[in-house]
């Protein structure tokens, strides 16, 4: 069974991301303890709540996560776990992000539109990875975000339409890192789809 670890720093939906990963076979810790990070399998990096918390609060496991990068393992950051990735975000002010993927954070601009992005809405696959296997372009999946990715073409594996364009899902120059602007764990069958080619990548 493949020894899942989600990162614990105070702020995600850490259960129901959990019993997405354990439907798809897999043995799930959460966790905060740097060398259970590091010798896991796979690692996700939830999130909900305010890039600039979620900062200040992951600080302390900025090298741990760093490490286990460079190990060449899979990581998957989820909503705010993903916005983490880039190199900065205007929410609150600049702040600084943990830097794995080049790009920013911007929020949605004021149109007719409602803010938070809220529900479903299809995507399109710009480039194949393992972790969306199996998904057809145009499947609908389930987002809730004010604001959004604007990444490198070569770093963009979905896209969506809000008012704009921005990447649904992100990835390292490396393969390994991949972040997912939608909630794979509330986005149905697609969704477990997802948590278990996850799975099979680590």
């Amino acid at each position: 069974m493949k020894k899942i670890v989600i990162i614990d720093y105070g702020l995600g939906n850490l259960r129901s991301v959990r019993k997405g990963l354990e439907h798809a076979g897999a043995s799930v810790l959460i966790s905060s303890d740097p060398e259970e990070i590091r010798n896991a399998e796979g690692v996700i990096l939830p999130g909900v709540g305010a890039f600039r918390d979620a900062m200040k609060n992951v600080e302390a496991l900025r090298a741990t996560i760093d490490d286990y990068v460079a190990s060449g393992k899979p990581m998957l950051g989820i909503c705010l776990g993903q916005q983490m990735m880039m190199s900065t975000s205007e929410e609150g002010g600049i702040t600084e992000g943990l830097g794995l993927v080049k790009g920013k954070v911007l929020r949605f601009p004021h149109s007719e539109l409602k803010v938070p992005h809220m529900g479903w809405n299809s995507i399109r696959i710009t480039q194949q990875h393992p972790l969306f296997e199996g998904m057809d372009d145009g499947a609908f999946l389930y987002f809730v975000h004010s604001y959004y990715v604007d990444t490198a073409e070569k770093n963009t594996l979905l896209s969506c339409e809000y008012g704009t364009g921005f990447a649904a899902a992100i990835v390292n120059d490396a393969g390994n890192v991949i972040g997912t602007q939608f909630h794979p764990e509330k986005s149905g069958d697609v969704g477990l789809k997802i948590l278990k080619n996850f799975v099979a990548m680590c």
